[in-house]
């Protein structure tokens, strides 16, 4: 395609040799405006001269990635880079490798970038700006690295920490466990020692209730009736018996005083005492 490219225009100046003039002048015209920082007024210039006038020289082709990338086009500048990573020449191969490392480098690629640095330095070891941006990268990279197995190698002891701590609370709790049980079954023989004294107390008082009840019994049985029992079976009142008792009170008192009477009167000699 390219051989062909240029076989067109060198064909286009050997037949038209105004066009000479033109692309002159507009090459002039796009490297005053890129030179100026004029990236937008370059751009339509080179993008003329390459797609209409078909131009492949490398200053144009460079310069026009190259003006992609200060407006931030990075869709077009990646796309002209990448075409001229397949020049021949290796100063220009170099460049545009080193151009692709700090766009993607940019965007957060670093190993890519590296790699894009890398390629830079093969095909031009003399470009020392790619060989700079290698280096630094290569130690951020390093940093990073080291740092993230810094973190790694802490996230580990403090998960071995962690691991340690719930071991160390998991004993905890399994001994307060151990030592709640020990103590619930301490609480609970003495309950039950507890129990069998009340039942045991228990036993010994109704023991004691059944011995007293039937020595009561036994008295009962042995006494004789009371006189409360006795007028009970009688059918008679209590006043009615204290009235019976004080007649008989009354009466004995009169059998007495008669014997006293008697006992004072001189005795007949020759009578019997009956």
């Amino acid at each position: 395609m390219k051989l062909l490219a240029i076989l067109i225009f060198l064909f286009a100046l050997l037949t038209d040799p105004t066009k000479i003039g033109k692309i002159n002048t507009l090459k002039s015209e796009a490297k005053k405006a890129y030179l100026a920082g004029d990236f937008k007024t370059a751009i339509q210039k080179y993008r003329y001269l390459v797609d209409s006038l078909h131009v492949q020289e490398d200053e144009v082709l460079l310069n026009l990635a190259n003006s992609y990338f200060q407006v931030s086009d990075t869709v077009n500048a990646a796309g002209e880079y990448q075409l001229l990573t397949q020049s021949a020449k290796n100063q220009l191969r170099s460049k545009a490798q080193q151009q692709l490392g700090v766009m993607t480098n940019k965007q957060g690629k670093s190993e890519e970038a590296l790699n894009h640095f890398k390629q830079a330095i093969k095909s031009d070891p003399t470009n020392e700006d790619a060989r700079y941006n290698y280096e630094i990268l290569k130690k951020k990279l390093e940093e990073k690295k080291r740092q993230e197995q810094q973190k790694q190698d802490q996230k580990k002891d403090q998960n071995k920490d962690q691991e340690n701590k719930d071991q160390e609370k998991k004993e905890q709790e399994e001994k307060q466990k151990q030592d709640q049980k020990k103590e619930q079954d301490k609480n609970k023989e003495e309950q039950q020692k507890d129990q069998e004294q009340k039942e045991n107390k228990q036993k010994e008082k109704e023991q004691e209730q059944n011995k007293e009840q039937k020595e009561n019994e036994k008295e009962k049985k042995d006494t004789p009736p009371s006189v409360s029992e006795k007028l009970q079976k009688m059918e008679m009142s209590e006043e009615k018996a204290k009235m019976i008792l004080e007649a008989m009170k009354n009466q004995e008192k009169q059998y007495l005083q008669q014997n006293k009477r008697k006992a004072t009167k001189p005795k007949d000699k020759g009578k019997p005492d009956w």
